[in-house]
């Protein structure tokens, strides 16, 4: 390796491979590794670490990414609070969820369909179904694309309700 210049590229590839295989724990000793050697961090990096720990189940150290992510130079992109979203979803913290999601319009970040269904997903996991009906409107009145996973998760969090 010290015969080869690195980058975020190769890098990349290595917490993309963490990200496969749920290794979040690697993907942050990466994260880790690329501070040490002043590599270049960019917003991908970020957003194939976040994915590992929300793959992983991981949503605090997700959100910790995403956090340190969006106070950084980078920005943040549909991809990274599409992640982070989903992340708090998986962990059942729809509230913590629910900030990202509400500073995805201030900040000119586009909200599409996965983001939404994060959401919807989230709500209708913390028994918040008039939140997730909410939202499934809001989607609508964005003109944002419903499909099968969005008006599943909308019909679940009505059952529940």
């Amino acid at each position: 390796v010290n015969n080869y210049e690195t980058n975020c590229f190769h890098y990349g590839a290595v917490l993309d491979a963490c990200a496969r295989t749920t290794a979040w724990t690697k993907a942050l000793q990466i994260l880790g590794v690329m501070l040490q050697r002043l590599v270049e961090l960019d917003t991908v990096c970020f957003n194939v670490a976040i994915s590992a720990c929300e793959k992983a189940g991981e949503w605090a150290t997700a959100l910790y990414l995403f956090t340190a992510l969006a106070r950084g130079r980078l920005e943040c992109d549909t991809i990274s609070f599409s992640a982070v979203i989903s992340a708090c979803e998986k962990g059942r913290q729809w509230e913590k969820a629910l900030h990202p999601f509400s500073e995805m319009p201030h900040l000119g970040v586009q909200l599409d369909t996965i983001t939404f269904n994060s959401m919807i997903s989230a709500c209708e996991k913390g028994g918040e179904w008039k939140k997730s009906c909410q939202l499934f409107s809001l989607m609508t009145q964005h003109n944002v694309e419903l499909n099968t996973i969005t008006c599943s998760a909308a019909i679940s969090a009505c059952e529940k309700g």
